[in-house]
């Protein structure tokens, strides 16, 4: 590879169609905007998060352990149930 293609690579131009069918939630969350930069920044910034996905940065994120009620919370359906809110923090 030269120099002068890992000091200023080329600017990569998209153009493609988007079908509903093909993907609907992107295609819902996409739609939201009007054609555009604003539709432009937001499929960029979705690439970039899968992207970051794929690559594992976001493993494990919401994967916690589960919480374990100490003895003394309240039990589910009862009025004290949010008593446990105060109780000590459940980091493993």
């Amino acid at each position: 590879m030269s120099t002068e293609t890992t000091q200023h690579p080329k600017p990569i131009r998209l153009v493609f169609e988007l079908a509903r069918d093909d993907h609907p939630r992107l295609y819902d969350d996409l739609i939201r905007f009007h054609k555009g930069t604003k539709r432009v920044n937001r499929l960029r910034v979705l690439a970039y998060d899968g992207l970051l996905a794929q690559g594992g940065a976001f493993a494990g994120i919401g994967h916690g352990l589960p919480h374990q009620p100490s003895e003394n919370s309240a039990q589910e359906g009862s009025g004290d149930v949010t008593n446990d809110i105060f109780a000590p923090a459940i980091d493993g």
